[in-house]
């Protein structure tokens, strides 16, 4: 770091800091002016939105911003998007210039990508299919690359490989317009119009669904493509979606090969899950308990393993300690279910009914929070669960103060958390104070027992010097 620091030994001038400046989670940038006025404490936004033009920082500077970006919407063109004061052009493989004059009047697709992210690998081909086949057909289209590459020679072998333009490697346009279009995916293809304005924030998912049926990316098209999307989902079998060609089976244990037909008539849930993975690790036994209460009940139920191991060793190492089915490791089916389902992380859950159809995309919340008594997994159950929930809280009261914590605690929905009196799980209700994100069960906010042991073992355990860390903030425990 190019600046100046607290020392680590200050702990108590760093501890003051923290309250201060209410520092709940990192990183957190309080910003000060000549005066030592505190301008803003959501520096870390700021700098991430606006960067060096944001200085110096005053809420008068963000709004002029803001208005300058609003104005820049309202008039917004090809040119206003891919021109910058030093360059009017942009550029092909082999080094020659486009005016971007020339891509007025066009469909023009701005293409987000990082060469090395693993999506945008798989993507950029079939959009370069899509590329040749509307070139040919005479369409009036074009593809804009936005370089997102910290490498630039990945950004040139990128460029190589593709037929289409490109913003020059780490031009400051790019990182403007990925905060412009508030970039949250990778790969993204945002399409602009023949007028200069945006159709759509991004097709890529379209193109990998539909490929060159959806051009031209109107409205229109994307009403015509949901239609169609409508009548295939209707018309589903769980064949449909788990058989492929030759591979009709799914595995049990030691390799035995399962017809998928033999589950014919079974709510079946598809587990998209890894043993590197903690938070899949952390879901398995409430997935294995669930499963093994069902299927006591006499329930047709079958879990279906879709890994995301990186090894036939780690797949069969986590497979061995699940009840159920899996697809083979490496098996092909297995990207097509992801996209299908567009599984962006896990562990995730499917649920398909016994007629084939998908009932929910989200079971996994549903076991974590009603394990076996979400079977089978419809609409129809959950509204039941609900309202048998709230008979439960009848006359509990809707707020109360309790001797570990300060303010006063409302009686809240929450879908799964960790009592502060006893640092249990919980789920569905809890005694919750948002301002200090502070929970207690219903239990242990209700009872009048003494619980000192419980609060003494709480306390020690969240010493006020340790963080958690959910991958995108650390959070003080």
């Amino acid at each position: 770091m190019p600046w100046l620091a607290i020392p680590f030994s200050d702990s108590d001038t760093r501890s003051r800091l923290d309250e201060l400046f209410h520092v709940r989670g990192i990183p957190h940038l309080a910003l000060l002016d000549e005066a030592g006025n505190v301008v803003t404490e959501d520096g870390v936004d700021v700098i991430r939105e606006y960067g060096v033009e944001g200085y110096p920082f005053t809420s008068a500077r963000i709004q002029e911003l803001r208005d300058q970006e609003e104005e820049a919407r309202r008039n917004q063109s090809v040119r206003s998007l891919l021109v910058s004061p030093s360059r009017d052009f942009v550029i092909s493989s082999d080094g020659k210039k486009t005016l971007v004059s020339e891509l007025e009047g066009k469909t023009v697709g701005l293409y987000f990508c990082v060469k090395s992210f693993g999506s945008c690998s798989d993507f950029t081909p079939k959009l370069v299919e899509v590329y040749e086949k509307l070139k040919a057909q005479g369409e009036n289209f074009e593809v804009v690359l936005i370089p997102l590459d910290d490498d630039e020679e990945s950004f040139k072998e990128l460029l190589e490989s593709v037929p289409w333009l490109s913003l020059p490697f780490k031009d400051k346009i790019c990182g403007k317009l990925a905060r412009y279009f508030e970039l949250s995916t990778l790969p993204t293809l945002v399409i602009i119009g023949p007028d200069g304005k945006t159709l759509h924030s991004n097709v890529a998912e379209a193109i990998e669904d539909h490929g060159v049926a959806a051009y031209p990316f109107t409205p229109e098209k994307f009403a015509e493509l949901d239609e169609i999307l409508k009548a295939k989902e209707a018309a589903q079998t769980l064949e449909s979606i788990l058989v492929s060609d030759d591979q009709d089976f799914v595995i049990g244990k030691d390799g035995v090969k399962i017809p998928v037909s033999e589950l014919k008539g079974k709510v079946v849930l598809l587990y998209f899950s890894a043993h590197w993975c903690p938070p899949c690790r952390a879901f398995l036994p409430k997935l294995i308990d669930a499963y093994n209460k069902i299927k006591e009940k006499g329930n047709a139920l079958e879990v279906v393993f879709i890994s995301s191991d990186r090894d036939q060793t780690s797949f069969d190492e986590f497979f061995a300690g699940m009840p159920w089915l899996a697809l083979p490791f490496g098996d092909s089916r297995k990207k097509f279910l992801s996209r299908k389902f567009r599984v962006s992380g896990i562990p995730m859950l499917v649920a398909i009914a016994s007629s084939g159809q998908t009932l929910t995309t989200k079971a996994r919340d549903l076991v974590s929070l009603y394990g076996a008594d979400a079977y089978p997994f419809t609409e129809e159950r959950i509204k039941e669960i609900e309202t048998e929930q709230e008979e439960t809280a009848k006359g509990w009261p809707e707020k109360l103060k309790h001797e570990l914590h300060e303010h006063e605690l409302v009686l809240t929905r929450r879908r799964v958390y960790y009592c502060d009196a006893c640092n249990e799980e919980g789920h569905i209700w809890s005694y919750y104070c948002g301002d200090c994100d502070f929970d207690l069960h219903p239990k242990c906010a209700l009872e009048k027992e003494d619980k000192e042991g419980s609060k003494d073992d709480a306390k020690e355990e969240k010493s006020k010097d340790e963080w958690v860390c959910d991958g995108e903030v650390c959070k003080k425990a």
